[in-house]
């Protein structure tokens, strides 16, 4: 009984994604050149030779291809083969690999038409890329598709006119194909890239644009899946101007000065956000999207506060979504706090407000719509963590995100590096500030202080005592701290808190901003003058 193919399957030996033929009668083979994997039906997995268990099958004829508007002189160029059924309909295409040495047949991927499914038959081991054979190395142009079928089609196009070839492993096998024939292709003035416009094939794309010498490679990106699909669409004269338009390959973090313009334009149009605190605003500016802005301080000196005044006010200040995740308390009590300020009363303490006043101030906070808690208490992966809030970002269209606090998160590590996982946190951080556009607060402790006087004493904050590691100021844009002496006889000083402008990348100003007075009756952090009278022991 014969055997049919049934799918394709990850190849447990080369570890390409989809290139193991599994047959209907259980055996397996992979067609990924130079790799020999071969299970027999019972699954064993055996070191066989090729010619014997992938016999060559090159059958049919030359023809053309209607359905992918592929004309018969191209088909005669690559050997194309196509088979027809009782009914005269084209049911195999039949694409032939050459070896490098002897120019001769000895391995095809064959297509059936129906399910799209491919197989591959006889020999790899040292075999080409497919079309190779058909043209001279050296000249003007070369052009690499990801599928035989894209190679057809992008040769239909230009009239035969430039030499076009294709990978034979797809996408996962990209890179191992175009290095074992690198030297033919570097024969040729340029090389076009031209996958498919998916996310393997622009990741094949972009692995494979680095092995070519400098400025000789260029990447064609498709308004539709593939070339095929195009020439299919009767797309011609698009396809063509997609690939004059090329643009020569340069490495990822080397941008030519006359691409910046638009950038510099775009850097100009950032929008300052201000603080709540007009001194703080007169050394920073505000705060923007796009910027990882780090507050810290000792324990007890109101940095949960201060984050929730900034979360409050950002509810007015913008029309934007918040995402907060405030890892030291509980959603009810991080809710209740951003309805306080908003009440300008401490709810939880005044027990004479009525559940009808609680939630008129739930319904302009809570209730907007616009917050996103995330409900978590304690320590967490790092992965599960950045998972969190790029998710806030993109599928919630959070604009700014605060984290309360960095130390939590990485307070129960396996290994008990402490520096080498916020130095880990705080990277990907920064990419994901990138990669999002998000402002980030973020909440981060100090390490106790070298002095003689502690943070909670009054001690001066420097960012040498950032807990953990360098990269939280390395990678910070601002860094505030906070200061206040919490044993002082005077109450007023006892309750003022020193905001000290630690680092701002966007102005450069440091020192001590401005001072934040705690009132009791209200809960809320309010702007008031230096509390000794003389700003300069500040």
């Amino acid at each position: 009984m014969s055997s049919t193919f049934v799918k394709h399957e990850p190849c447990p030996s080369c570890g390409s994604k989809n290139n193991l033929a599994r047959y209907s009668d259980g055996h397996a083979v992979c067609f990924t050149g130079g790799c020999d994997h071969y299970e027999r039906g019972t699954g064993q997995v055996v070191n066989a030779t090729p010619s014997i268990t992938r016999r060559l099958e090159m059958t049919g004829v030359v023809a053309a291809i209607p359905d992918r508007r592929i004309s018969q002189a191209i088909a005669q160029k690559y050997g194309v083969t196509v088979e027809y059924n009782a009914q005269g309909q084209i049911v195999k295409h039949h694409y032939p690999y050459h070896d490098k040495d002897s120019g001769t047949p000895t391995g095809t991927k064959v297509r059936i038409v129906d399910n799209k499914s491919f197989y591959a038959t006889g020999e790899f081991g040292n075999v080409g890329l497919f079309g190779q054979q058909a043209f001279k190395g050296g000249g003007k142009y070369i052009t690499i598709t990801e599928g035989e079928a894209d190679a057809l089609a992008v040769h239909e196009m230009f009239d035969g006119k430039w030499p076009v070839v294709s990978i034979r492993s797809g996408a996962s096998g990209a890179s191992k194909d175009i290095k074992e024939n690198l030297e033919w292709l570097e024969s040729f003035e340029n090389v076009v890239i031209c996958f498919d416009n998916d996310k393997a094939g622009q990741e094949a794309s972009k692995a494979v644009l680095d092995l070519f010498t400098p400025n000789k490679a260029k990447n064609v990106t498709l308004p539709m899946k593939d070339a095929g699909e195009m020439l299919k669409a009767n797309k011609v004269t698009g396809f063509v101007k997609e690939w004059w338009n090329a643009k020569t390959y340069q490495p990822d973090g080397i941008v030519s000065g006359s691409d910046t313009w638009d950038m510099i334009m775009e850097q100009a149009d950032v929008k300052s956000i201000l603080y709540p605190w007009n001194c703080l605003n007169e050394m920073t500016h505000g705060f923007r999207r796009k910027e990882l802005v780090t507050i810290t301080s000792g324990s007890g000196m109101g940095k949960s506060q201060i984050v929730r005044e900034l979360e409050h006010y950002l509810l007015g200040a913008t029309e934007d979504n918040i995402g907060i995740l405030a890892l030291e308390e509980d959603i009810p009590k991080t809710a209740l706090g951003i309805m306080s300020i908003e009440a300008n009363k401490q709810l939880h303490l005044d027990k004479t407000i009525s559940k009808e006043e609680k939630k008129g101030y739930w319904d302009r906070t809570l209730g907007t719509g616009r917050i996103f808690l995330f409900d978590h208490w304690g320590s967490t992966s790092e992965d599960n963590l950045l998972g969190r809030i790029r998710y806030m970002a993109k599928g919630l269209d959070c604009k700014w995100i605060i984290l309360d606090h960095l130390s939590i998160v990485v307070s129960d590590q396996d290994n008990g590096d402490e520096r080498k996982a916020i130095d880990s946190i705080m990277t990907n951080l920064r990419k994901l500030v990138q990669e999002t556009g998000v402002g980030l607060f973020l909440v981060s402790h100090l390490r106790r202080p070298s002095g003689s006087k502690a943070h909670e004493d009054g001690g001066r904050i420097s960012l040498g005592e950032l807990r953990g590691s360098a990269a939280i100021a390395q990678l910070s844009d601002i860094v505030i701290g906070l200061e206040r002496d919490q044993q002082h006889a005077d109450p007023e000083t006892r309750n003022t808190t020193t905001v000290r402008v630690l680092k701002n990348r966007f102005v450069g100003l440091t020192g001590p901003a401005c001072y934040l007075y705690y009132d009791k009756d209200s809960g809320r952090m309010v702007e008031t003058s230096c509390p000794m009278g003389d700003e300069s022991e500040f």
